[in-house]
């Protein structure tokens, strides 16, 4: 079967986005942003030093033909972007200089500014920025969607194995960004990722909320947490098929789930896995990843006004693609 990850590809094509990438002194961000143009998947934005950025490209053996590079002291709207990062952050304390220091200097916040101004759709970053970052650049600028009321992440991944899930494909959430979500945030990461099944997928997302528990089959603050969490889904999302307090065998095995959690129309069959916290999430993904070998796009942002997602710092140039493709069909 082919890849549906790859297959995102053919979408992006279809109504290529302008994306920034903030990290243009980066070699592997070069490589991918001459790729993605290559391949018509996007139109990319660069944010560096035009001449070392040209610089790294020649040394690395990258085109930048029809990319375009963004100096941030000399674009002509950049007093426009440091009043609009002032008015948002006044209430903080910051001064206008301040201000202007965090918008010229990190390329993250341009970048992201330059996103919430409508000079792009989305924008990418994280090969040589911190997670947390990247994540404060897009909470400040782009703003949180209040309808769901919390920033989070999510992975799209991929199984060899196609006995899981739908076909071997899932999202799981949040792996990246929110350490130990409250009751009303778990239920809103669970939304956000459901969403974002559907969005890339066209298919109907199964939502388990993942414990050490099934249907009552242990105690704790953290399955109380889970079950508080269902009951704000419903009355969020009552047309969601969603789930919990599941184990992860009752959420993806049909034999199992008929043991554990019979009559539940989420067990055996989940597609989107909602972890309780970001220690399980996170061992989850980087687990199925080194050891099962899955295919894995993100960190995606989600929960937020404009698209934009997160990058490993260890993100070879075939993940930044795939990370950037996902990105520009969310616009």
């Amino acid at each position: 079967m082919k890849s549906r990850i790859e297959a995102l590809k053919e979408v992006a094509k279809a109504n290529p986005k302008k994306i920034i990438l903030p990290e243009g002194n980066e070699p592997r961000v070069l490589e991918a942003a001459a790729a993605l143009t290559s391949q018509g998947i996007a139109d990319i934005i660069l944010i560096g030093k035009e001449d070392e950025v040209s610089k790294i490209a020649k040394d690395s053996s990258v085109s930048l033909e029809k990319i375009r590079i963004i100096e941030p002291l000399k674009y002509p709207g950049v007093e426009e972007l440091v009043d609009t990062f002032y008015n948002l952050r006044k209430h903080k304390g910051i001064t206008r200089s301040e201000a202007k220091g965090a918008v010229t200097g990190n390329r993250v916040y341009f970048g992201a500014l330059l996103v919430r101004a409508g000079v792009a759709d989305g924008f990418v970053a994280g090969a040589s920025h911190t997670t947390s970052n990247v994540a404060r650049a897009a909470l400040y600028c782009l703003g949180l969607d209040r309808d769901i009321g919390v920033m989070s992440s999510s992975f799209l991944i991929e199984l060899s194995d196609s006995s899981y899930g739908d076909n071997g494909l899932f999202i799981f959430g949040d792996c990246a960004i929110v350490p130990d979500p409250s009751p009303a945030r778990l239920a809103g990461i669970a939304i956000s990722s459901s969403r974002l099944y559907e969005e890339f997928f066209k298919r109907k997302p199964y939502v388990a909320l993942l414990s050490y528990s099934t249907k009552g089959s242990a105690r704790g603050e953290s399955v109380e947490k889970v079950l508080k969490a269902l009951e704000i889904i419903r009355k969020k999302a009552p047309g969601l098929d969603c789930d919990g307090e599941l184990q992860l065998d009752a959420a993806i095995v049909p034999e199992v789930a008929k043991i554990k959690a019979p009559g539940s129309r989420v067990a055996g069959r989940a597609n989107v896995l909602i972890f309780p916290n970001l220690d399980a999430g996170n061992i989850a993904c980087k687990l199925v990843q080194r050891m099962g070998e899955a295919r894995i796009v993100g960190p995606i942002l989600q929960g937020l006004n404009k698209p934009c997602s997160d990058l490993s710092r260890g993100s070879g140039i075939q993940e930044i693609v795939d990370t950037v493709t996902a990105t520009a069909i969310r616009v």
